[in-house]
């Protein structure tokens, strides 16, 4: 039986002692139910675009990180393109609307927010789990209140029916799905006809030609983490949620004060490498920005969540620790990216001496998501270094300021 509620904590942000008492029951009946054994890693990402971005966003992914297109399900509603690394890591499941009129629940959450209504159809919808027994999974969480589209809303939504997903969080307005998939097998979506669309492949095939020239294919690694937003008063909320429905243990916190924020990460149970399960990441204002005014405190994890939604805002990819002649990996990586006019928020932050360097790509004009590059050194063990986090928050929040 898998323990939760014996890991490691790390971090100095401060818990209220609701969330302290309430993580240990929660992981404790969590393992209790089995629902710790049943559940696993993440198995693939869903992402979704506008009409006619998404051949180009194949590209932009393509460049800038491990993913390869696979194959397209063409359905009524939707092109979805897997992109995928190996069986090891989650894929991506990339959807493009077909008919920019079209209208759902996806939609709707979008239009709440003056940046996000701009693009619609563009957000990340969330993560679909491996799971041993996905029914059993589903009817242990609706009897803890968790809420999933019936087969018929599956259908309507234009989604894989052999995928249990759950309605969108109050917290996070992310999804949560269940799939299985046999020990050793390949991950199969129920969804559509199978297809290699031709303009999909001849962008991936470009990039992953331009990755190959650029001499930078073999530096970039799979996925670290995925970061989240929310606003402060659903942190801890959204926290406790994630835990629930998932096999993720609370790592830790840190307090970001001079960007007023924290940094929350939760990881995977079976302590698998980040590669194959990324870790969880929850950032949110420590105090709400409607009294900013009075302290005059920065708040750009809430200006982005206040123009977007609460919402995935980046996924950080590992660039592999080394150096040649005298520059660092992720310089090297962050130059060649840069050649091909992909822009970067600010200079890398860190050093060999602090255990890592970081930095952010400007949001993407096809998903509003950002590309976080990582390199940690030798053997640090760090998830992350304050300032560097520090450092990264003000430059995406001077993009990110608050629009009426």
């Amino acid at each position: 039986m898998l323990y939760s509620t014996n890991m490691p904590r790390f971090g100095d942000k401060q818990n209220s002692d609701f969330f302290e008492a309430y993580l240990q029951r929660l992981l404790t009946e969590r393992d209790r139910s089995g629902l710790t054994e049943m559940i696993g890693g993440i198995e693939a990402l869903m992402i979704s675009v506008e009409p006619g971005n998404s051949i180009e966003y194949i590209a932009e992914l393509a460049l800038m990180t491990p993913y390869e297109y696979l194959v397209t399900l063409n359905s009524d509603k939707h092109l979805t393109h897997v992109l995928r690394i190996d069986m090891n890591s989650p894929d991506i499941l990339l959807r493009e609307i077909k008919k920019p009129e079209h209208s759902d629940i996806f939609r709707s959450l979008n239009d709440l927010y003056p940046v996000g209504a701009q693009r619609p159809h563009s957000r990340y919808l969330g993560e679909i789990l491996l799971a041993s027994n996905r029914h059993e999974v589903v009817a242990l969480q609706q009897q803890r209140e968790f809420r999933f589209f019936s087969v018929g809303q599956l259908a309507e939504l234009d989604l894989p029916l052999n995928v249990s997903i759950s309605k969108p969080s109050p917290y996070t307005q992310n999804v949560v799905g269940y799939m299985e998939r046999p020990v050793n097998g390949i991950r199969v979506y129920q969804h559509g006809e199978c297809m290699i669309l031709s303009a999909a492949q001849a962008a991936n095939d470009r990039s992953k030609e331009m990755q190959e020239s650029l001499g930078i294919k073999p530096l970039i690694l799979p996925i670290d983490h995925l970061a989240t937003r929310v606003y402060s008063q659903n942190r801890e909320a959204a926290l406790l949620e994630y835990l629930a429905l998932s096999s993720y243990y609370y790592w830790g916190s840190y307090d970001i004060k001079d960007q007023n924020s924290s940094t929350n990460v939760t990881k995977n149970i079976r302590q698998t490498p980040e590669s194959n399960s990324p870790a969880k990441v929850f950032t949110a204002n420590n105090y709400p920005y409607c009294v900013n005014h009075l302290d005059k405190l920065p708040s750009p994890t809430e200006n982005f969540v206040r123009n977007y939604g609460p919402r995935l805002h980046h996924m950080a990819v590992v660039v592999k620790d080394g150096q040649s002649n005298g520059r660092e990996n992720i310089d090297i990586v962050v130059d060649a990216i840069t050649s091909q006019g992909k822009g970067f928020l600010l200079d890398t932050v860190g050093s060999r001496e602090e255990g890592m360097k970081q930095i952010f790509s400007s949001a993407s004009d096809f998903s509003s998501l950002i590309i976080e590059y990582v390199q940690r050194f030798g053997d640090f063990q760090g998830f992350f270094t304050r300032d560097n986090v520090a450092q990264l928050t003000y430059a995406a929040g001077l993009e990110e300021g608050v629009k009426n």
